[in-house]
Order: structure tokens, then sequence, then C-alpha cells
């Protein structure tokens, strides 16, 4: 008899990287698991939504690696085509000249993002439904693969993993636009732009060059807001897009751009220090888990990955 033989299955919630990370992490222990998602498809904030005839990334801008193991998986999907070295460049602007600023090399992909995780999803069937509590969900480990607010909203208050949920997180907006032609190249001192971190502003913080992250040079930025601007047009994010455009057009010092797209980000980025990888508890029902980019050293993705990667093998090796 395998060691899986007669395990009950887990639940993941969520088919962001780490809920993805976490399933299959399972399943290649012999674990049976479903996984359940409220949206159209997984990617969770690795999103891109199609605009202007392609896809731009909405959410996560980019991806580093520090680890061998995921820096394998992202070899892999370099060698079919899915991720591409990006830039180790980008420049800083609002404090004088603009500055090159070199750091770790980031890659992106050629048809978003999100197409990352659809592909390490491979097989699972992901089914999109809207969970409201844990406590009717069956199996023998439940695992929320999600911020820590969206994951208190589905236990109880007295539950044991509540304790574990208390890490808070920034909004953010990130506002779509496109020209007719790339005109700001001249604003990075390298004489190509890539990225600039906006410093200083109180509206933008960090602009994206989606055609270069991409690989088609497509006339499109990116630009996310500030966490304070965010907070104040949660409700009605559309009626931020002017003064994000104007606010990304000071900065780079370009005409209007011809076409706009405002997402919101309730649950952007983590805020304060975590260490741990993941929680895991035993519940009223059975184990309950954590996992996501709010656990770990730095809210990355690839610490969202090693965070589905640690839970999925915590829970297998307790189920067995």
């Amino acid at each position: 008899m395998s060691a899986s033989e007669g395990v009950e299955g887990v639940v993941v919630v969520g088919a962001g990287l780490s809920g993805v990370a976490c399933a299959q992490e399972l399943r290649a222990a012999g674990v049976p698991v479903r996984v359940l998602d409220r949206g159209h498809r997984p990617g969770g904030r690795m999103a891109s939504r199609r605009l202007w005839d392609r896809y731009v990334d909405l959410g996560a801008s980019y991806l580093t690696t520090s680890d061998d193991d995921f820096l394998a998986v992202v070899e892999g999907w370099r060698d079919r085509g899915l991720a591409r070295p990006w830039t180790d460049t980008f420049c800083a602007l609002g404090d004088g000249d603009p500055v090159a600023k070199s750091g770790p090399l980031r890659w992106g992909a050629p048809g978003g993002l999100r197409s990352l995780v659809e592909d390490l999803a491979g097989d699972l069937e992901v089914e999109r439904y809207d969970v409201a509590d844990v406590a009717g969900l069956p199996g023998a480990a439940v695992v929320l693969a999600m911020p820590d607010p969206q994951a208190r909203r589905l236990v109880a208050e007295d539950h044991p993993v509540a304790a574990h949920l208390d890490r808070e997180f920034e909004p953010v907006l990130a506002l779509a636009a496109t020209w007719p032609t790339r005109t700001w190249d001249d604003v990075s001192p390298t004489g190509r732009f890539d990225g600039a971190f906006v410093n200083g502003d109180p509206v933008v913080a960090w602009v994206a060059d989606d055609g270069r992250r991409r690989g088609d040079d497509a006339p499109v930025l990116v630009a996310h807001s500030t966490p304070d601007f965010a907070g104040k047009h949660l409700e009605d994010p559309a009626a931020a897009g002017p003064e994000m455009v104007q606010a990304l057009c000071s900065a780079l010092s370009l005409p209007a751009p011809a076409d706009v797209h405002v997402h919101r980000w309730t649950f952007a980025r983590p805020v304060g220090e975590r260490t741990a990888t993941h929680a895991l508890v035993e519940g009223p029902s059975g184990l309950v888990g954590v996992c996501g980019d709010g656990w770990g050293a730095s809210p990355k993705v690839e610490t969202a990955w090693l965070s589905g990667r640690d839970l999925g093998r915590a829970i297998a090796g307790r189920l067995s």
C-alpha cells in the first residue's frame, strides 16, 4: 500500500501562484486535491487583462529568482517560450535628474504573467466557486492561498488559524495607458526605458513599460499608485484615472494617452515582516493552512511559489 492510499483529499481555496504550487506539490505526493477560485481563470495577483488587442500585466510587474528550485521552474518556462529575461536596470525619477538603478534580473512573460500560473496549473481542474466559510468544506485539510485579510473572512474569530492571520495589506491602483507611438526612452539615462521608481510623488510610485517586459515593444505603460492615493479611491477607482494620468504624464513628460484602464487591488502588497513560509494548524474539522506572498522574507512572486510548495509538503507529510 502506498503512503497516500486512503488519504482524504485537500481543498485549496485560491488559484494564484501559491495555491497552484501547493496543489501540485500535494498531487505529486499522491494526495487528492480540489482547487476552488472565485475568478474565471487562475492567476490571482499575477493578473493580465486583454487591452488594445494584447494582454497587459496589471498585477505583479515581474519576477526575480534567488532560490534554485524556483529558478529551475523559471528556466523551464523560458525554454518553452513562456518567460523571458527582461532587464536588470530601472531608473529613479523625482529626486533631480533621472538615475539608473541596477538590481537582479527581472523576468517577464510574452503572454502575460497569468500565463505562467495557468501553465503551472497544468491539468489541475480549477472549479469556479466563491467560498464563504471554511467550515463547510470537506476533506482532511483546507488551504487558504490568499492575503491574510481575505483569509480572515473565511474563518471564525476563535478558529486556531485566525491568530496567524495578523498581516495587513496595502491597496494599489494600476493604470494601464496606451499611446500611438513610444516616446519615453529618453527619460532613462541609459536611453532605454524599462521601468521607473517615482520618488516623492503622492499619486504614482512605479511605472513599468509593458511593451518592453513583454517583448513586443507595444506603446503601453502600467503605473502603480501609492497606497495612500489608492486608499482614497477604492470605492470608485475609475474616478482616480485623470489624476493618475496627470501624474504619469508629468513624471515622464508625455502627452495625453489615447486610452486608459484602471484596476483596483484592495490587497496588493503585505506590510511588515514575516519569516515563516506558511501556517498550518489543526482546526475543529481538520488541518487548515495558509500560504501566499505574505509568507516569507519579502513579498515577491518567488515568495508565493515557495510558500505554496512548502505548505503542500507540510500537509502531505502530516497526512501520510
